[in-house]
């Protein structure tokens, strides 16, 4: 019998055992909902944990159940599922919202940053009608896009890439280079509006 593969225990415990847990290279797509144990307290999910929608006045701080797993500064949520290598796919559904990131973080990033922010997370960001990608706080403009109805995410590992999708034209936007060092999951960051999940699909054939 071949021996167990080693398991990467973040924050005192194994990421084994969750939903879906992604490893290995046969796997070609991500099925996710959203954790709402990492949901800031201005957020609230929706439509069986796939949605996330922005509330200005947001629930009393006191209300929410305290873990470490939970945003405390920013209004980002994240997936449920970390991936540890092969090509990942999922596509956003914007509804009226003019500001949000959305991207892919390291599964144990600091609870007390936001996405974009540090160098464990790569995203994509929606503001003041236009596209930024941000890495370690800097930002890159991404020109010739408008406001998204549906965009894509494609996730590679191995080749250590994050690339925008536009799901309506499928089409290739703009990639970001990324040195994925452990288990990364979908991240999301939102300051007004809603914003519906899709995964469990394949990788479209022109990527």
């Amino acid at each position: 019998m071949a021996a167990a593969s080693p398991v990467r225990v973040l924050g005192g415990r194994s990421w084994v055992g969750l939903r879906g847990y992604v490893a290995g290279t046969r796997a070609t797509y991500i099925s996710f909902k959203l954790d709402e144990r990492t949901a800031h307290s201005s957020l609230d999910l929706f439509k069986k944990d796939t949605g996330v929608m922005y509330r200005m006045m947001g629930l009393d701080p006191t209300k929410v159940p305290q873990n470490l797993e939970r945003f405390r500064e920013w209004a980002v949520v994240l997936g449920d599922v970390p991936v540890t290598s092969g090509r990942h796919y999922w596509e956003v559904t914007v509804k009226r919202s003019q500001e949000f990131r959305i991207g892919a973080a390291d599964a144990d990033m600091s609870r007390d940053e936001c996405i974009g922010v540090s160098t464990c997370s790569w995203v994509f960001a929606y503001s003041h009608k236009r596209w930024h990608a941000m890495l370690a706080n800097k930002t890159m403009p991404i020109m010739n896009i408008g406001h998204p109805g549906k965009v894509g995410l494609l996730l590679d590992y191995e080749a250590g890439k994050l690339s925008l999708v536009d799901a309506e034209k499928n089409s290739l936007i703009h990639s970001i280079a990324a040195q994925f060092r452990g288990p990364v999951v979908p991240a999301f960051g939102l300051w007004d509006g809603e914003l519906l999940t899709h995964s469990g699909l394949a990788v479209p054939e022109f990527l």
